[in-house]
């Protein structure tokens, strides 16, 4: 196992397993941290600076969004929620907490480790040896931002890299007072295996989809510029980690006719086809072949009508029915489509597995009315197109500063 927050060198620094546990468990100088502890402001803010250096953002873009979700307003923010209590109420760190985030997606770590953080707890994170590119970015700002952070920052908060060993997985989740899962369903199920303490609780990010519901009129009535940018957004969601993100839209829904959609739909395609080209996504050939294996696979099921490529980069399905959703992976740029009569028509389509909605027309009454109707079956997040991607304190339908925290009450 290496330690590759704080690390030694640069490739992290050898640790054993009883080493990291007496950390854990250790009394850190200074005094235990405490929810939103200054010392761990101050860190996150100093990392925020380092993320959004010109040179970084220029090769890694998305950390710049990042960056901004650690500028110091928004941690103020974020604080705020958990420390302005009504009075009788008080928030304390949950404990140790053990985080195992996915390897396809290569900064949420930081998302969900920070905000642990903030709340004051001690944070052991499992790196991937999968992850790479941003990732190791992200690890060399850190330790960059370590040089002048409070001592308590390193003997609180670790990251460390290992292969699939089931001991150190096994200790460290018995150690742990939260265990935070991120992955598809069988990883969650093969974590799940390891006890936790029996005052532990595991918080999970297993398997979701992900959706887009577009206002024919309003495509229709948008002038050029305006379809530009909403295809320019939509790609940002979509071509980000490859579709593989679990808020990047896989399926795309038309409300209005079927005569109005079909070359509105035409079009976004199109347009769809010359952003990623311009904006210089790749598709590999072994991705393109899975894709039409994927996509072609759906259609002898009966489960799609038509298949249509744009180059390697974009294939459009038209589905047999606006209920044969394909939630699972078809590969990087694929969008089964069909035509809805009315926004509301989705309540009956959605499942529990659907995690986020994004849009382009519609009212916020409208939207609202969704979510009401919706009632909480599916889909936790509906926002605008270009905001799948941006990570928020509340996800999966989890407020996860307070997730992170205990709650004493006095009446």
């Amino acid at each position: 196992m290496k330690s590759l927050f704080p690390r030694g060198g640069d490739r992290g620094t050898d640790i054993a397993l009883d080493e990291l546990l007496g950390q854990l468990k250790a009394e850190p100088p200074g005094g235990r941290l405490t929810v939103g502890d200054q010392r761990i402001r101050d860190f996150l803010t100093a990392l925020a600076r380092k993320l959004l250096r010109p040179e970084v953002a220029r090769r890694f873009p998305e950390l710049a969004s990042l960056g901004f979700f650690l500028r110091r307003s928004e941690i103020e923010r974020a604080v705020r929620r958990i420390t302005d209590t009504p009075a009788g109420e008080f928030h304390f760190p949950r404990g140790v907490v053990f985080h195992l985030p996915p390897a396809n997606v290569d900064t949420i770590f930081v998302y969900s480790w920070a905000l642990s953080a903030l709340a004051g707890n001690t944070n052991v994170v499992r790196i991937s040896s999968r992850s790479a590119g941003a990732a190791d970015a992200v690890l060399d700002a850190l330790n960059d931002a370590l040089a002048d952070a409070d001592p308590v920052v390193a003997a609180t908060q670790r990251m460390v890299t290992y292969g699939h060993d089931d001991e150190i997985t096994a200790a460290l989740s018995a150690t742990a007072d939260l265990r935070v899962i991120w992955g598809g369903d069988n990883a969650v199920n093969l974590i799940r295996r390891h006890p936790l303490k029996p005052s532990g609780r595991d918080l999970t990010f297993p398997d979701r989809a992900s959706l887009s519901v577009i206002s024919t009129a309003a495509w229709l009535a948008a002038d050029e510029t305006k379809r530009r940018q909403a295809v320019e957004d939509f790609t940002n969601d979509a071509y980000w980690f490859d579709q593989a993100a679990c808020s990047s839209p896989r399926t795309v829904f038309w409300v209005g006719s079927d005569a109005e959609a079909r070359p509105a739909q035409h079009e976004f395609a199109q347009l769809l086809a010359e952003t990623v080209a311009r904006k210089g996504w790749l598709v590999d050939a072994a991705m393109a072949v899975e894709k039409h294996v994927n996509a072609y696979g759906l259609a002898a099921d009966g489960d799609a009508t038509s298949v249509t490529f744009v180059g390697n980069s974009v294939a459009v399905l038209d589905l047999a029915r606006p209920d044969a959703v394909p939630r699972r992976w078809l590969g990087a740029g694929t969008f089964p489509q069909a035509v809805l009569g009315s926004l509301t028509d989705l309540v009956k389509i959605v499942s529990p597995k659907d995690q986020t909605l994004t849009h382009f027309g519609f009212q916020p009454e409208e939207l609202r009315e969704l979510a009401q109707a919706l009632g909480g079956r599916g889909i936790e997040r509906i926002v605008p197109l270009g905001s799948a991607l941006s990570f928020a304190s509340i996800w999966d339908g989890y407020d996860l500063l307070r997730e992170f925290t205990k709650i004493t009450t006095v009446a």
